[in-house]
């Protein structure tokens, strides 16, 4: 079996490069600092990064997915990592008991089933009473409306507020961050800034620089891609969020790379073309002066 999980469109990979690996490597890397020394429940766990990423810093990791292709891919890759195990399951219908995680992960689930009210009443019956469900949902507004896109492996999108009608039948307390892809992957709290944080890559650690008074999250004027929910039975349960913002890039910055390589070679296309137009007027020019002396000659000739 190849190292690698074949890629599709619809399930991410490690293999992929770039703006989707910066968003899906952002979730994971923040959900990570809020699921120390925790029993966590990947649902949907696809390739099984993510579930990896988690166990460096969780108790002990259980992913789970529909594919038994992904599953097995996940096995044998990070299978021999101390406190993760994978099964395949259907997420609408969990093989654990009630009450049994500290933390529910699921990224990029929801918007891949209609059965969405079944996929949080399983979160929901799986999470202790002071447990907390982080999933990700697409922004419909900006995701499709605004892009003009239709993805074929979403189901059911959701706005903002069809996303909190949802969530709220089933966890009292809720939060939502915002998520898009700013060259950095920037996810912001909804609410007014009180800190910076920063993610590296691959890490569950965050480094904390100074609050900086001059970035306040109300200044962010573009509209989420996604939306980041934190939801549990109380307010208490809620992880620290309330005003953050949290960065992540990486050291080989592949999206500055391949931008200002686009631009070069853009600018590059550009040069040609303006020279191949100069030749073409040049030539041009030649074809016409000929016709233009015949015509004079001709015209003596007739006189």
């Amino acid at each position: 079996m190849s190292d690698s999980l074949e890629y599709t469109g619809e399930r991410f990979t490690p293999e992929c490069v770039r703006e989707i690996w910066y968003e899906h490597y952002h979730r994971y890397a923040l959900a990570a600092r809020w699921c120390k020394n925790m029993r966590v429940l990947d649902a949907a766990c696809g390739e099984g990064y993510g579930a990896a990423l988690l166990a460096d810093s969780a108790m002990s990791v259980e992913g789970v997915d529909i594919s038994a292709n992904a599953i097995s891919h996940a096995e044998q890759r990070y299978g021999n990592r101390d406190g993760l195990e994978f099964q395949a399951a259907d997420c609408t219908a969990l093989p654990f008991a009630a009450n049994e995680f500290d933390r529910v992960v699921s990224f990029e689930t929801l918007e891949h089933l209609r059965a969405q009210d079944e996929l949080l009443a399983e979160f929901k019956r799986v999470l202790k009473p002071d447990g907390c469900l982080i999933l990700s949902s697409p922004n419909k507004a900006t995701y499709s409306d605004q892009l003009d896109t239709n993805n074929e492996y979403h189901l059911k999108e959701l706005y903002k507020d069809e996303l909190e009608t949802l969530l709220k039948q089933y966890f009292p307390a809720h939060r939502l961050l915002g998520q898009k892809l700013m060259f950095h992957s920037a996810i912001w709290s909804m609410d007014a800034l009180e800190q910076v944080l920063l993610d590296q890559q691959n890490s569950a650690e965050c480094a904390e620089p100074p609050v900086n008074d001059g970035c306040d999250t109300r200044h962010i004027t573009q509209a989420p891609m996604y939306f980041i929910a934190l939801c549990a039975a109380d307010h208490a349960y809620l992880p620290e969020s309330k005003g953050h913002l949290w960065l992540f890039d990486d050291p080989e910055e592949s999206v500055y790379k391949h931008y200002y390589g686009e631009i070069k070679r853009n600018m590059a296309a550009g040069g040609i073309i303006a020279g191949l137009q100069k030749e073409i007027k040049a030539l041009q020019h030649q074809l016409e002066s000929p016709k233009a002396g015949r015509s004079s000659w001709w015209r003596k000739l007739l006189r």
